[in-house]
């Protein structure tokens, strides 16, 4: 049986649920709680569906385990792979300035990327991904839960992000586990407690705000602890009677993170950058996500995933700039992105913190190939190419290869022997932290079984562990 018979058979079993069991609760009673109210969502408003202890099974998976974090940056729009991390010079097409060279047998756009092609030494590029969809959100959905949205638990599916919090948040820890970084849109916790929801930001040279006051004449959170402590006095025991359960429990845990956060210097440090860093990064949102990014996970306080999204990248017109030098092009993109990974990769790498964080790039799917359209761009596509350094990543190598033209994949390069999809992303993120892919909860609403990586009882999809061989 192949695997589209294998994905038949299964569906045909598990027909779609469309009845969505969660939403989105804001806590805004004080300023402040908007810092985590914004960022932490997903509870479920449903009471007693929320398992204390998760009840799992495992198959027994032997993992990577080499990473102790994870920074996944989300290229939203879908970056032209054969522009860029595939690169196919077409004649009379791919502009002359993008210089293609060769970097340890790899082809690549010198003239658009030259600090990640100083880094290929460092990368390894899975050439061989294709996406399920092509539409915009339903693809950024699927890669940030790997699994189909629309499907049979799709519509309750936790992040990949919340997946790794459930798993390595720790008591007494001050940061956030799952940290967004310009992700507002970002998948939430799904049927998982809020507490494992991304808290989502757009960084800023001035930190988070609101969690100091300088009003506060005590200068330490004086007047701050004394009005919070009121609070509690009222909360607590309406709180402890609510018949709300959950929800209610989810509210607390929003306002103990936020607290946590509250007048501490390693938060400022962490979150507060300089001018001169961020011009180092290049200066723009991107840039300044990675450096948080990077500060966040050497301040060592709880952070474990970090996911950054950047677009758009959805460039069906123009896509040389030919028209527009100055609009949404792959040379005013490129440059933002070749700065803000460089950046983050060479500091990561002088630091030491690269051998223990794995750091993942990839679209929601890649773009046409060949001739540009006739509106001078390209459009969407199933062939795409990942991304992945550190963590022991065998650097300097491709896994798999394009046809001629990069339309469809020609050698897979990997003992599964098919294309690389989402779910074996996902699978790869969980094996290199250690997370058993094949687990199995048992707390969902439906009661029908969460898997971590879909259809783990039929070992359809797994890690790429080429990427450290």
């Amino acid at each position: 049986m192949n695997e589209r018979e294998r994905v038949e058979r299964f569906l045909s079993k598990h027909p779609h649920h469309h009845q969505t069991f969660f939403s989105r609760p804001y806590v805004n009673r004080r300023q402040f709680f908007e810092i985590l109210g914004a960022g932490v969502a997903g509870s479920a408003l449903l009471p007693n569906l929320h398992a204390q202890e998760a009840d799992v099974s495992l198959a027994g998976a032997t993992t990577q385990n080499r990473a102790k974090n994870v920074i996944f940056i989300l290229l939203t729009g879908a970056i032209s792979h054969t522009d860029t991390f595939d690169f196919k010079m077409v004649n009379g097409v791919t502009p002359t300035n993008f210089q293609p060279s060769t970097i340890n047998g790899i082809n690549w756009p010198t003239g658009l990327l030259p600090k990640m092609g100083a880094l290929l030494p460092d990368v390894a590029l899975v050439r061989s991904m294709q996406a399920h969809a092509l539409v915009h959100t339903l693809a950024q959905h699927w890669t940030q839960i790997g699994r189909n949205p629309a499907a049979a638990l799709g519509n309750i599916a936790p992040n990949i992000g919340s997946i790794v919090a459930a798993e390595k948040t720790v008591a007494g820890q001050i940061f956030p586990t799952f940290l967004a970084l310009n992700s507002q849109a970002a998948v939430g916790s799904g049927y998982l407690p809020a507490t494992y929801a991304p808290f989502k930001i757009n960084p800023a040279a001035t930190g988070i705000p609101n969690t100091t006051n300088p009003n506060d004449p005590l200068g330490s959170g004086g007047r701050f602890n004394a009005m919070y402590n009121g609070l509690r006095t009222l909360d607590d025991p309406l709180r402890a009677n609510s018949p709300y359960g959950k929800p209610l429990d989810d509210y607390d845990s929003f306002y103990k993170q936020a607290k946590g956060m509250m007048y501490d210097p390693v938060v400022q440090k962490a979150f507060q950058f300089t001018t001169a860093d961020s011009q180092r990064y290049g200066g723009t949102g991107f840039g300044n996500a990675c450096l948080v990014a990077k500060q966040a996970l050497a301040a060592n306080q709880g952070t474990r995933f970090v996911l950054i999204s950047f677009g758009s990248w959805d460039m069906h017109q123009d896509i040389y700039g030919q028209a527009n030098p100055k609009g949404n092009n792959l040379y005013t993109m490129g440059k933002q992105l070749d700065d803000g990974y460089g950046a983050l990769l060479s500091d990561l790498k002088g630091s030491g913190q690269l051998d223990s964080t794995l750091v993942v790039m990839v679209g929601e799917f890649g773009r046409t190939v060949g001739p540009l359209s006739a509106a001078g761009g390209r459009d969407h596509w199933t062939q795409q190419t990942a991304v992945f350094a550190g963590a022991g990543v065998k650097g300097g190598k491709t896994i798999g290869a394009t046809n001629a033209t990069g339309a469809s994949t020609a050698d897979p390069g990997w003992s599964s022997n098919r294309p690389v999809n989402a779910e074996d992303v996902e699978a790869t993120i969980y094996s290199a932290l250690g997370i058993d892919w094949t687990t199995v909860r048992r707390d969902d609403p439906f009661g029908r079984g969460f898997e971590y990586v879909p259809f783990s009882d039929q070992n359809l999809y797994g890690p790429i562990d080429e990427l450290w061989k």
